[in-house]
């Protein structure tokens, strides 16, 4: 199994991609961002993948981190294939 992608906030900050579906990603997050929001990222692989989610829940760990669930947006079909081989 590969380690899982990993997002630099352009706010700041990183997350890991936890699951990832059709419409539906979960990430670990160290920033928080509201429901409703939407946060802004990149994830380097082979090459660089903007990541754009528009947030649904967010919710803090006891660790501190935070989980994020939303919907990935404006990602091409090769985007989001590209994370989903990373994924899993």
């Amino acid at each position: 199994m590969s380690e899982p992608p990993h997002v630099r906030w352009a706010a700041g900050g990183t997350a890991e991609i936890l699951s990832m579906a059709a419409d539906k990603i979960t990430l670990r997050s160290t920033q928080p961002s509201p429901p409703g929001s939407r946060i802004e990222g990149a994830v380097t692989s082979s090459r660089v993948v903007t990541l754009r989610v528009k947030v649904h829940a967010c919710r803090r760990e006891p660790g501190g981190d935070f989980i994020l669930e939303g919907r990935p947006l404006d990602l091409t079909r090769e985007d989001r294939e590209a994370l989903v081989r990373l994924e899993g």
